[in-house]
């Protein structure tokens, strides 16, 4: 685990990342659908080179944020819907994924959505307790509840896309494969990796910090008894 303080650490899952997905992008199954799909990907990996002297994130998070972008990658290599994991473990395990757990449609992006919110919500996290200085409770919820947000605007993006794109194109991108539930079941299952995600770091926090219980109750105490609303408004009016 040394690894982990190693301050070149985040450098070196760069170099990673950008080696293993240059040989996804090797004769990919949709040339439009794998750009399509990595446009996203393209635009994290710029504001986290960016942001990195000002604001860098844990090794831990980093390393969550590399392995969903190494899941992401094999889908858009193939379009999520044409991933061949039944044919990776029918060869490692001598049985399909979808026999052993009973699946009946191909669910790489199930898995994958799932994932983005197991993986994702720990660097929300970060940004939600260095930045906005939250505690507690709400270090714990708020995470979630963006993880759930961010799910829900990118099935608006794949819902926009799919429409103005039309044709195979738009039909691969949103890979519903004839669910008419496909999105909310995206959501919820992204919403429940990271319900996960936070139920483990309040469990590891419960076991090893002192202050957890304390803090989680000075978290949910009132802090300002007064109405927020009309209280503001007229201090507001009385400074003009």
């Amino acid at each position: 685990m040394s690894f982990l303080f190693n301050p070149r650490y985040p450098l070196t899952l760069l170099i990673l990342f950008l080696l293993y997905a240059a040989t996804w992008a090797v004769h990919p199954v949709d040339f439009k659908d794998w750009a399509l799909e990595n446009a996203l990907t393209a635009l994290a990996l710029g504001f986290l080179i960016l942001t990195y002297k000002r604001f860098p994130l844990s090794n831990i998070s980093y390393t969550c944020i590399f392995v969903f972008l190494c899941l992401h990658t094999i889908g858009s290599h193939y379009t999520y819907s044409l991933v061949p994991y039944n044919a990776w473990t029918q060869k490692l395990f001598g049985r399909s994924l979808n026999s052993i757990v009973g699946w009946q449609r191909n669910n790489y992006d199930r898995i994958v959505h799932f994932t983005f919110g197991l993986l994702i919500a720990y660097p929300i996290r970060e940004l939600f307790l260095r930045i906005a200085g939250v505690k507690g409770f709400w270090g714990y919820y708020l995470p979630l509840d963006v993880t759930m947000s961010f799910s829900m605007l990118y099935e608006l993006i794949e819902w926009i896309a799919a429409v103005n794109l039309g044709g195979d194109l738009g039909t691969a991108y949103v890979g519903d494969q004839g669910d008419p539930w496909d999105a909310q079941k995206d959501m919820a299952l992204a919403s429940l990796g990271a319900l996960v995600s936070m139920c483990v770091v309040a469990f590891i926090n419960w076991t090893f910090d002192k202050n957890f219980g304390a803090e989680l109750r000075d978290s949910l105490a009132i802090k300002d008894v007064g109405s927020l609303g009309e209280k503001r408004l007229r201090e507001l009016l009385n400074r003009s």
